[in-house]
């Protein structure tokens, strides 16, 4: 590893989550789908910061300054901290060489994160079990992270196909 190889990576799970932002636009577009509200996910990590982890509501807790700017770091840096699963498991040449195999299964794998630590942290409960319709939101949750897997694939495609001048 160095650190050009690092960059690449950080840069591959900004391009992926980039992806997975477009998915959610599209989706509001083609189906009525509202997108993200990463305001909430600002609200929720700047509560860390003060001790408190998990919420009934996320909405019901009190507004954190800054919370929208807070929400759409964290998101990318998630995406970013997702995409390093790819040298730590398939080795630092994937960066130079990537296939979709590895990165599908990064993608589906980190599902687990927002049904098993952000929804019940944030009061919807595991895996969406406290919302309207929980089944709608696992689907949601899966295919977007299917997505994400598809985006880690697409951007490190790009990425090395610039980094190698080819």
């Amino acid at each position: 590893m160095n650190t050009t190889d690092m960059t690449l990576m950080l840069l591959t799970g900004a391009g992926a989550t980039a992806v997975t932002d477009v998915w959610a636009i599209l989706r509001r577009r083609l189906f009525g789908t509202p997108v993200p509200n990463f305001s909430m996910v600002g609200r929720w990590v700047g509560h860390l910061a003060h001790g408190r982890v998990r919420h009934d509501s996320i909405a019901a807790a009190p507004p954190i300054r800054a919370e929208r700017a807070l929400g759409w770091i964290t998101h990318y840096a998630i995406g970013m901290g997702f995409a390093m699963l790819l040298p730590a498991f398939w080795g630092w040449d994937w960066i130079r060489e990537p296939s979709l195999a590895p990165a599908l299964i990064v993608g589906i794998l980190t599902v687990l994160a927002p049904l098993f630590v952000m929804q019940p942290a944030m009061g919807a409960g595991i895996a969406a079990s406290r919302t309207p319709r929980p089944a709608a939101a696992r689907a949601q949750s899966l295919v977007t992270h299917t997505v994400f897997g598809v985006g880690l694939y697409a951007a490190a495609m790009v990425i090395s196909s610039l980094s190698t001048g080819g």
